[in-house]
């Protein structure tokens, strides 16, 4: 089954206003890039996004947020989008924020077809608002439920025409797990080879779970804060 598509426009045709929308990344490693553009040249309104992450100003989620178009945020890291804080502040930003570890198995849990779990994560924090609380062993613990998508945009190194991808290094933290959790899942790749030329033992995601691949036109190598050492007297440049 060949389930690359003929460009990254077509990939997203049927995102319609109001999906719920999970983003792959973290931090700006492993975004769909070409993916969030081509979401923004559709422009679909009040969609519900969740995502580790919400990128930088004028890149990757940033843009959704400045064209206008989300209704609600669920993440763990907003603290690099600075028109998001503005937003947020002026109550204009529907904003839920979840510790990470929590967040990243919501969504697992999701995929694997658990409806709920607990964690001690936030018990007796602003988190902890509205949920149940049980004891086990002597602790506390939070419910939480799993967390589903209508659709997942996810970014692999390299995949195959029948969807199988391949993650490199960070880019490895929540594209696999969202993968799993939406009822349709989208992946950009860099590199598209014929089926038989991943090694099964080297899959992270089965094409099962993949229902359109495309080729990303453009990738951007961005550093979220670039940090350099200060240059000592006597040092050789």
């Amino acid at each position: 089954m060949n389930k690359v598509v003929a460009n990254i426009d077509d990939a997203i045709a049927d995102i319609s206003p109001g999906s719920r929308v999970m983003v792959g990344g973290f931090g700006l490693s492993g975004v769909p890039e070409n993916l969030l553009r081509a979401l923004v040249r559709k422009g679909p309104q009040n969609l519900h996004t969740i995502s580790n992450g919400m990128g930088v100003d004028g890149w990757g989620m940033g843009l959704l947020l400045e064209a206008g178009m989300l209704a609600s945020h669920i993440g763990s890291y907003v603290g690099e989008n600075n028109l998001l804080e503005k937003m947020v502040i002026a109550g204009q930003m529907n904003l839920q924020l979840l510790p990470q570890g929590t967040l990243s198995e919501r969504i697992r849990a999701a995929g694997a077809g658990i409806p709920a779990f607990f964690t001690p994560a936030g018990v007796g924090t602003l988190v902890a608002e509205g949920k149940e609380v049980r004891e086990f062993d002597g602790r506390q613990y939070l419910m939480e439920h799993a967390l589903h998508a209508d659709f997942a945009l996810v970014k692999a190194w390299r995949g195959d025409r029948m969807g199988n991808l391949i993650y490199r290094k960070t880019a490895r933290n929540f594209n696999p797990m969202m993968a799993t959790a939406a009822k349709i899942t989208i992946a950009e790749v860099e590199e598209l080879v014929e089926v038989g030329s991943i090694d099964p033992d080297h899959v992270h995601t089965p094409g099962i779970y993949v229902k359109r691949l495309v080729v990303g036109e453009t990738y951007e190598k961005k550093i979220e804060r670039r940090t350099v050492r200060p240059k000592h007297v006597g040092q050789i440049a």
